[in-house]
């Protein structure tokens, strides 16, 4: 605590996306050193760190040698090379979250586990180490149709998923070790962050709701409060609580779930960081997701996470059929529209459903929000 009053202390983030460079901007209102690690110099996180090296984050040296010059260690993507964490470990350096906690979410074999053993709600499931042996699992009917193949490790942002109907979907299988899910019936989806000191405190966000766009497979809209009623929104609430707590965690804990047509409430996935669903608590929340993870690896008090305002956000994609250096449509139009905030992330490249930047609009009531959030997302464009 005495590097961080002194303004000395050193923060490292592993990947320079969006979420590092929201990160930093919380950062530098402490007067934080931040250092990026990426491989490429025109990440977002890049331009506003006060040191950025290049590098790559799944290989051994690029991250142990980062680790090195930092006070503390965090990262702001799953996929980063373990073992060279688990090193800087060893020798005293301090990585937060942990790397065993990294380790377990990058599997999502593992993460099914965890919440199997632990008594938290998910849907049924098999591990398969490949497509041969789910072909012969279905053979047996030890698989039945429909079922969901989510790849045990890489995927991100419906990447690494397939949804398999019937036998005519088989050709749209994934190769390599797997998950397979029984196919629920899904009403909703939701996601509520949590996050965790070292003394053990814990808070969380309010629950939002999730609505996906079906061709991008990605949020299309996230709206807070959400929908759900007050027993739901208890029940992902304490589970979210509960699954930090068990793995002794440090940080922000991003949890999906999934409302079945039953009404229940089962856990679809974890991240071990600051998340899109949070990305409104930036104007709608007191205390952003991005202060609340730094609070929490530093072991400071959190913050509030009461809401101030209704909220909605949306997520600026790239433009399906355009390639090449982003030039955004609409965003003056938008701005015109009270309430209404935005974040373009810096990307110069532009690609059919990439993550360019997001809106948030605020509103007194949340009806009033969505008005305003369906007329920014025809307005604002991003072509190349």
């Amino acid at each position: 605590m005495e590097k961080l009053v002194t303004s000395n202390f050193k923060l490292g983030i592993i990947a320079g996306g969006q979420l590092g460079k929201m990160l930093i901007q919380e950062a530098s209102k402490w007067n934080i050193i931040t250092y990026v690690l990426d491989n490429d110099e025109d990440c977002p996180a890049g331009k506003i760190a006060s040191n950025f090296i290049k590098g790559n984050y799944f290989d051994f040296n690029s991250v142990y040698q980062f680790g090195k010059t930092v006070d503390a260690l965090t990262f702001e993507i799953e996929n980063v090379n373990i073992e060279a964490l688990k090193k800087l470990k060893s020798e005293g350096h301090r990585i937060v979250p942990d790397p065993e906690i990294l380790e377990l979410i990058q599997d999502k074999g593992l993460q099914k586990e965890f919440y199997e053993k632990n008594g938290i709600p998910t849907s049924p499931f098999k591990i398969i180490e490949s497509e041969t042996a789910i072909l012969n699992c279905l053979e047996r009917g030890e698989i039945k149709f429909p079922f969901v193949q989510k790849l045990r490790k890489g995927g991100y942002d419906g990447r690494g998923v397939a949804v398999i109907n019937d036998h005519g979907d088989l050709k749209k299988m994934l190769s390599g070790a797997s998950v397979i899910e029984e196919k629920v019936e899904i009403i909703k989806e939701i996601a509520v962050i949590v996050g965790r000191n070292r003394k053990g405190e814990i808070k969380c966000y309010p629950v939002v709701e999730m609505l996906f766009d079906p061709n991008a497979n990605l949020v299309d809209k996230l709206i807070c409060p959400s929908s759900l009623t007050v027993e739901q929104s208890e029940k992902a609430v304490i589970y979210a609580s509960e699954m930090i707590e068990l793995l002794n965690m440090e940080g922000l804990l991003a949890v999906e779930f999934f409302i079945d047509s039953k009404d229940g409430v089962i856990v679809n996935e974890i991240a071990p960081r600051p998340h899109n669903s949070g990305h409104h608590t930036i104007e709608s929340i007191i205390t952003s997701q991005f202060e609340q993870h730094l609070r929490a690896i530093l072991n400071l008090p959190l913050g509030s996470t009461k809401l101030k305002l209704p909220s909605v956000l949306i997520n600026i994609l790239g433009s399906d059929g355009y390639e090449g250096p982003a030039n955004y449509e609409g965003l003056t139009e938008s701005m015109a529209i009270d309430g209404v905030k935005i974040h373009l992330y810096g990307k110069k490249i532009t690609k059919p459903y990439r993550k360019m930047g997001h809106v948030t609009v605020l509103s007194s009531s949340l009806k009033c929000a969505l008005k305003k959030a369906e007329k920014v997302k025809q307005l604002i464009k991003v072509k190349s």
